[in-house]
């Protein structure tokens, strides 16, 4: 049902060849080094190789993560300034590669509020949205695990930040399950599932639902630590991605792998994906 894949590291240029080595119908990229705030313009040569590239291998839907250094609650004046014009950037590498979709952390209120947090986070974003209105590119909130002062653990902050924003077609949501997991939504069993579904409906609502991050969790329900596992090896199990892969409701949705271990457990969590949603379609 969804669109399968994993983030693809090697850069953009690289990308759509990488992600169909490893049987992706959907990839994750960074389209500039992830751990620094400066990056090289892009040429009109990689930004058409990259366009050319997702159509001859065939890649059906991409996703690409925003630097880590981005802190757009930021109570340092400083940091969000460069925040709003890294975002800006990534914002405008989107639309110039084409890609529909921008995830990122919402960000640390430390030595602040989380109230404040969350203004100085939704201001910024309706700067950024106001300073470019005629993009195309959707901005996806990623849930967190909840650690230290992080904003975004809970469906119904989200769900705040979404409503303060006020940009209901432009803003949405990409749903992490290691995330969810750690920060308390119990994701272990089928039913399990569809009951989170049916609360994220209720708070923030499947419509801004626009993509996933599968990853099982290292930690314990609750530990609200953010610890990558590879499926099947860690507190979540594989029962509820079966559930995630075969729902009807996301059947154009990136469902993008960010587990740990490299290219060889990339393709063995992927030919899981792949087996999972098999063998639902022959029951």
């Amino acid at each position: 049902m969804g669109l399968l894949g994993c983030h693809v590291t090697g850069g953009i240029d690289n990308a759509p060849q990488n992600g169909h080595a490893l049987g992706c119908e959907a990839i994750q990229v960074f389209t500039r080094g992830p751990s620094q705030w400066k990056c090289k313009p892009l040429t009109e040569e990689r930004i058409t190789n990259f366009r050319s590239g997702i159509k001859a291998f065939n890649i059906q839907a991409v996703m690409t993560h925003s630097i880590y250094l981005i802190n757009l609650a930021s109570a340092d004046r400083t940091i969000r300034r460069k925040s709003e014009a890294a975002f800006l950037e990534e914002m405008d590498r989107c639309e110039a590669l084409g890609i529909p979709y921008l995830v990122f952390h919402p960000g640390s209120y430390r030595n602040s509020t989380e109230r404040r947090g969350i203004r100085r986070l939704t201001n910024s974003l309706q700067r950024l949205l106001n300073t470019r209105p005629n993009q195309r590119v959707q901005i996806l909130i990623e849930n967190t695990a909840g650690a230290g002062f992080l904003l975004g653990d809970s469906f119904e902050q989200i769900g705040m930040i979404l409503d303060l924003i006020g940009f209901p077609k432009r803003v949405h949501v990409c749903f992490d399950t290691s995330h969810a997991y750690a920060a308390g939504y119990n994701l272990q069993t089928k039913e399990d599932y569809h009951e989170v579904m049916t609360e994220f409906d209720s708070t923030i609502g499947l419509k801004h639902l626009k993509g996933f991050h599968l990853n099982d969790s290292k930690t314990e329900l609750a530990s609200r630590k953010d610890r990558h596992e590879n499926l099947g090896h860690g507190f979540i199990g594989e029962a509820v991605f079966e559930e995630i892969v075969n729902d009807s409701r996301f059947k154009i949705h990136p469902m993008v792998l960010e587990t740990p271990g490299g290219e060889d457990w990339f393709r063995k969590n992927l030919q899981l994906l792949f087996r999972l949603r098999t063998q639902s379609s022959t029951k």
